[in-house]
């Protein structure tokens, strides 16, 4: 029997729930899990089952981060990043906690339900992109009204200091 467009959405939908239950690989519905997922299978990498701290972990069982775009570039935007009360502790805390943390940064870029090409840049080297960004919107971040740090790394930025993995 052939289902209604509906009908097919919903069961695609109820069995990839499903498939993450089964996988321990949390909801794929939640903001950009899904291409979390599709990213780590892709990349031979374990997907995280925790929706804070890394998104995967590589085949050394190091935690990774990835950035994900639709766009027809690839970018990533590192956005809502908590703001400390001076720069020194702000440093800190990008260093060991939120980017310097993770040794391989990942670039996907989806188009058409897929993940169509993606690299791989060093934590040091987004951090030595990232700091002098972000250490100029330092001082007036308090003054927005969303009150938290963010920055972008740039396709030319990607290319330069990167590596293509896919």
């Amino acid at each position: 029997m052939l289902m209604t467009p509906e009908e097919e959405y919903a069961h695609h939908f109820k069995k990839m729930n499903e498939i993450c239950v089964a996988q321990n690989w949390g909801d794929p519905f939640s903001y950009a899990r899904s291409k979390e997922i599709l990213a780590a299978n892709a990349l031979g990498h374990t997907i995280a089952n925790t929706f804070s701290g890394a998104d995967a972990f590589n085949q050394d069982g190091k935690p990774v981060e990835y950035k994900s775009t639709t766009g027809p570039k690839v970018q990533g935007s590192y956005t809502g990043i908590s703001v400390h009360s001076d720069w020194e502790g702000q440093e800190r805390y990008l260093r060991e906690d939120k980017i310097g943390k993770y040794e391989e940064h990942y670039f996907n870029r989806f188009g058409n339900g897929q993940l169509v090409e993606s690299w791989m840049m060093s934590g040091q080297d987004v951090l030595n992109i990232l700091l002098p960004k972000l250490r100029s919107k330092f001082s007036t971040v308090l003054l927005n009204k969303d009150p938290r740090l963010s920055a972008n790394i740039t396709n030319s930025e990607i290319r330069k200091f990167g590596k293509r993995v896919l």
